[in-house]
């Protein structure tokens, strides 16, 4: 296959997986989907992004080509030779039009995208390694190995040892907005997901510069929508409070088992009702 031929074939095992696949759904038997129509990327595994993040986050952040020594160690690979593949998952419009009524706890269908729809996060990580290794390339899924890790950055505060929304970013699918979420084509309601590989295509486009190139505060001084979406007040002009985020998503545990009968959190209201919940703002779409 040519390059873009490998692309064009990448992408459609992923978005095979999620609007095809069973495997799609919110939990417990539920005949629902939830993700809708994926967005996939590629960023280059020399990208000058992935050595600033390991500066910048922290030295336990670890690059793509130290992920892929680490599943094949004494593989001799540069960093050019590897591909990350990056997909957003959206949520679906049902999910979103539910959210958008809560003001302090998460609606069931968004705790069931958080638990079971990162099960299914997981499951097409695993398929798409496992969809290239098939044809004879090898990769990785960093969120599945066992060398992940929860880090803490002295400059961040809670971080870890890969960022898949860093790898969305580098992989032009979106810039980050006031509440650290990534505002994509898609919308800010999605979830992430990537795969490290040994292969030979090219980079997507990466149409922006700024990091909060899709975020009407950042670029506009305007919206600020997020702020008052947040029950505890974690979201500010300064930004976000990652502290307290993580406390009220925490505290969210009981809310949900004892509503909706599993054992799971999620917030993300923030995502919701705000101009970027379904893509970019209109005026800040670049060519």
């Amino acid at each position: 296959m040519s390059t873009d031929n490998i692309a064009s074939w990448i992408e459609g095992v992923v978005k095979r997986f999620i609007n095809e696949s069973p495997e799609n759904n919110m939990g417990d038997g539920l005949n629902e989907r939830a993700w809708g129509n994926p967005l996939v990327g590629f960023s280059s595994g020399d990208d000058p992004l992935y050595a600033f993040y390991k500066e910048d986050i922290g030295s336990f952040y670890v690059t793509p080509v130290e992920w892929f020594g680490k599943k094949f160690p004494g593989v001799a690979v540069e960093p050019e030779e590897l591909i990350v593949i990056s997909w957003i998952l959206p949520q679906t419009e049902a999910t979103k039009e539910r959210h958008r009524h809560q003001v302090k706890w998460p609606n069931e269908r968004w705790a069931r995208a958080r638990i079971f729809g990162e099960e299914v996060n997981n499951k097409l990580r695993k398929h798409v390694v496992e969809a290239l290794e098939e044809e004879g390339y090898t990769a990785v899924a960093p969120m599945l190995s066992p060398h992940f890790q929860r880090e803490t950055s002295e400059k961040y505060g809670y971080a870890s040892s890969w960022s898949e929304r860093h790898a969305a970013y580098a992989a032009g699918l979106g810039t980050f907005g006031l509440c650290d979420g990534l505002i994509t084509p898609a919308g800010k309601a999605m979830r992430t997901g990537s795969v490290v590989a040994r292969i030979d295509i090219p980079p997507s486009r990466r149409p922006y510069e700024d990091h909060h190139a899709y975020c009407l505060y950042h670029v506009k001084g305007t919206c600020g929508d997020c702020i008052p979406r947040c029950p505890v007040g974690a979201i500010s002009g300064a930004g976000h409070d990652k502290l307290n985020c993580s406390g009220h998503v925490g505290a969210t545990r009981g809310y949900v088992e004892s509503n909706y009968g599993f054992e799971g959190y999620g917030c993300g209201l923030c995502q919701t009702r705000v101009p970027c919940e379904s893509g970019i703002p209109p005026e800040l779409v670049l060519d």
